[in-house]
Parts: C-alpha cells; structure tokens; sequence
C-alpha cells in the first residue's frame, strides 16, 4: 500500500494480514463523550441521558447483533468491552432514526451501505500528534539508547489509526539519527484510516496544538520545517514517509508477521474483554525480539496478563516495557 520503502532483506518486506480475508476484520476502537441512550422521545429517536443498567433483553439484542454482523459479514466485535460497544450501538440507533437494537440488526444485516455507517460509528479515532508528549520524551531519553546498537530496527504501531503517532516517531528517529536504518509498520483494520495516513496531510487548523505538544516532547529542531503549509493542509514531507508501511492488520485473526525491536499499541486494549487481551498479548511476545520493547497506553497494563513477568519495566509511568532474555 502507498510507496513501500527499500527492500526489507532480498525479498522485500512481509505484509502484515496477508492470511486473512477482506471481511474478516474486527474494528479497533477508541472512545469518545458520547452518553448512552436513555430510550425514545416523542419523535421516536433515542435521546442520550444517563447510564442506565441493561435489561436482560437489551443484553440478548446486543448478543444476537454482533454474532449477526460476525456471521453475515465476518466483522467480530463479540470480545470488545461492552459497555463502549452499548453505546455505540445506540448512538447508531439513534443516527438511523429507530427505535431499538433489534431494528439496527435488521437493516445492517439488509443493507451494506448502514453496515458502512455502523463501523464509522464504531471506528471513532482520536489521536494526535506527539499525544501524550511526556511519551515521546521518555521513548527519546530511555529506549532510543537502546536501539542505537542495532544495524536495522524495526517498529510496529498496531492501531495506528490516521498517522499522527506514526509520523511523529519518524520525526523523533530522524532527529535522532536512526531513521534511515529503521522500518516503521503502521497497521490498522480500517482501510478509510490507513488511506488517509498514508497521504501525510493534516489539517492545517490543528498544527498549533501538535506543535506544543512537539516542544514538550523534547524537540531539537523546529516542528513547521517538516511540513509545507498549502490549501489549509499541512503536507508533511516525503522523507518522512521513505520508512513507513502501511497496512491492514487485524488484532483479532491475523498472526505475527515479522520480529520487531519495538511494538507499540497505545489506547487500544483498553476495549479489548480479558480474552481478546490475552491473545493479543501472546501475539506481542511471540512478535517481539528478546529484550525489545513493548509499549501500551497509560490506561493499559500488563498486571494479569501471561506474560506479565515476561517484561521488565523501562518507564512504569509512561507503560515502556522490555522483553526479559527468556
């Protein structure tokens, strides 16, 4: 996908979910503020109010719709947190103008085009660049040494969602001079994302705040040399895309598919259900070099996992970890 960067060995490099289908995905979701619907208004949409318990029927609805959408077109959300897919099964719910689940199942299962409505709804992605700049200071100050050893280094951002993050380490290794000895795998389950973060283009409205947080993250040279600012977009350089694959790859059904010095997956398990957790951990461990570095987002952990004394922490607070020898 886009303009794939020098040869990963004489073959070229792997493609990650190269063994699945195009349907069988399972999306990667990222809250947001939405309230859950408390039940229909006179005009026969549900109107948004406080939580409020499931009944046991709304619970069999759920059930029933997303082992239909499994069924019907191979999407599998049955292991994601459900009190966020609750939501958002509602907010569909009430974005189609109807009355119940059970309707929303209904025409999903009838009509493509609302099976395309239901996943934007479900793939809301919040991302910034340089999110969470302490981060990227900690990465640059703590796990940057201990990749300067390596002849060739390869990342995996798992859910990498629009690019932001993507395009904000390479910024980091190129400062850092490591770039052009590293390949960064973006991944994503949703085509429309990885397009769009393929392009390298941002809006131009949002620069101010992706600078700021660029400062904070121990910046050493200055954020608008390394873009071009046209048409209220910001075009980020192509230098910077040299390095970058970009491609689909579900959590869910698709194995490992290279060994990586670093795997990130920031803010993704969090709505992940203890099973789906478990099984994407092992496919990290079984993904990641001995002594390479994992790292999840603040709200995650591996406390409970398997492999939770598998890894050594590098920045508790920042969730950098590094693989033990064993």
């Amino acid at each position: 996908m886009g303009n794939a960067p020098p040869p990963d060995g004489p073959e070229g490099p792997p493609t990650p979910g190269g063994a699945s289908t195009a349907a069988s995905v399972v999306v990667e979701v990222v809250d947001d503020p939405l309230l859950e619907p408390d039940g229909p208004d006179d005009s026969g949409l549900v109107q948004p109010s406080a939580l409020r318990p499931a009944s046991d029927l709304e619970r069999l609805e759920i059930d029933l719709t997303l082992e239909g959408i499994y069924r019907h077109y191979g999407f599998d959300f049955r292991n994601y947190a459900r009190a966020s897919m609750r939501r958002r099964l509602w907010n569909q719910v009430r974005a189609e103008k109807l009355t119940t689940i059970s309707a929303l199942l209904d025409r999903v299962l009838h009509d493509v085009d609302c099976m395309e409505r239901l996943l934007l709804m479900l793939s809301v992605n919040v991302t910034a660049m340089y999110r969470d700049p302490t981060f990227f200071r900690a990465f640059r100050e703590q796990v940057v040494p201990l990749l300067r050893s390596h002849p060739f280094i390869r990342i995996w951002h798992a859910g990498c969602s629009t690019g932001e993050e993507v395009y904000s380490m390479a910024i980091l290794l190129e400062e850092e001079g490591l770039y052009n000895r590293c390949r960064l795998y973006a991944t994503d389950m949703n085509e429309a994302v990885l397009r769009r973060a393929q392009t390298g283009i941002f809006p131009i409205e949002v620069m101010q705040e992706y600078t700021a947080n660029y400062l904070r993250s121990g910046a050493k040279e200055h954020f608008a040399s390394y873009y071009t600012a046209r048409y209220g977009h910001a075009i980020f350089k192509q230098s910077l895309r040299r390095n970058i694959v970009f491609s689909h790859h579900n959590l869910v059904t698709d194995g490992s598919f290279n060994e990586f010095h670093v795997i990130i997956c920031r803010n993704v398990m969090i709505y992940f259900n203890e099973q789906l957790q478990t099984r994407v951990h092992e496919l990290f461990y079984d993904s990641l070099r001995r002594f390479g570095v994992l790292v999840l987002g603040r709200k995650e952990s591996l406390s409970g996992t398997p492999h939770q004394h598998d890894y050594e922490d590098i920045n508790a607070t920042e969730k950098i970890y590094r693989r033990r020898s064993v």
